[in-house]
């Protein structure tokens, strides 16, 4: 595995040769009320508020998100789309269609080595695996299947090994290496099981938090199999939110609250340390059922 935690904010290194980060969060579309193709963006490793992007080309929310450092896609939505589109992440501005999934879907999860991204699971999909090597347009080919289907998972890597956690109210926790294609194998368990929720990485550490109106954060060390372990609680309990990394600090944003309000609430947590997220600043427009990702 390529990666370096030196590198920190600036992006670590994936195993296919990109990166697994930047300094620049994305977060696309979701439901309000009513669904949007909104993109919003913020600096991680710097507070304050989100600030217009574009917009992606169809309105939709339960996308999922991935890059390669550089280029964004997302995939998927609301409808059972199979639409895949892309942004470049460090140039504000419309998304640019992609390709397609093998199967449209919703309420899947997706992650990346830094060269191929993978989606997995999902309304429509269930167990399905599938994916595309970002620098490249074109549909997603078949990569294998999840140990079980479900719907409203949450993914991340260390740039090596893909895992996908929870959904469908489980605790299950499943792994692929990205680089070659195949069934998922067993990881461990989620403190907690829940869907809803969110996941994103520094490189060696995975975390997972909110999902089912908790505000649990749980870490896993993706290398290594076993149960993940508490880590701490978000600012609000929230399910339909969406997460994102620089490498070094993870950041959480919008969601549901168990009153129904659609939050614009953005916190973060340093990754490599325990503890409660802190407030980071807003989004632009109040937002769930979304999806995040980084570079730049």
């Amino acid at each position: 595995m390529l990666w370096s935690k030196a590198i920190g904010a600036g992006g670590a290194l994936g195993g296919g040769g990109g990166t697994l980060f930047g300094p620049r969060g994305v977060f696309g579309v979701g439901f309000s009320g009513v669904t949007v193709n909104t993109i919003d963006y913020i600096t991680i490793a710097t507070t304050g508020n989100a600030i217009d992007f574009g917009d992606l080309t169809v309105t939709r929310s339960y996308a999922a998100a991935t890059s390669d450092g550089s280029r964004g896609v997302f995939g998927g939505g609301s409808g059972n789309i199979a639409t895949i589109d892309y942004i470049t992440i460090s140039t504000p501005g419309n998304a640019i269609d992609f390709g397609d999934l093998t199967v449209g879907r919703n309420a899947l999860a997706a992650t990346s080595d830094g060269s191929r991204g993978v989606f997995g699971g999902g309304v429509g999909g269930t167990n399905i695996i599938d994916y595309i090597t970002i620098a490249t347009t074109g549909n997603a080919i078949d990569f294998g299947d999840l140990t079980v289907g479900r719907v409203e998972l949450a993914a991340t890597s260390d740039g090596s090994r893909g895992v996908f956690g929870g959904g469908s109210s489980t605790n299950i926790i499943d792994y692929i290496t990205i680089a070659t294609t195949g069934n998922a194998i067993d990881f461990g368990d989620l403190t907690v099981g829940r869907g809803s929720f969110a996941a994103t990485s520094d490189g060696s550490r995975g975390v997972f938090g909110g999902g089912s109106s908790t505000n649990i954060i749980d870490y896993i060390t993706i290398a290594t199999t076993g149960n993940a372990t508490d880590f701490g609680d978000l600012t609000l309990a929230r399910i339909g939110l969406a997460a994102t990394s620089d490498g070094s600090r993870g950041v959480f944003g919008g969601g549901r609250d168990a009153s129904s309000t659609y939050l614009n609430t953005i916190d973060y947590i340093p990754i490599a340390t325990t503890g409660n997220a802190t407030d980071f600043g807003d989004l632009t427009l109040a937002r769930g059922f979304f999806s995040a990702t980084s570079g730049g």
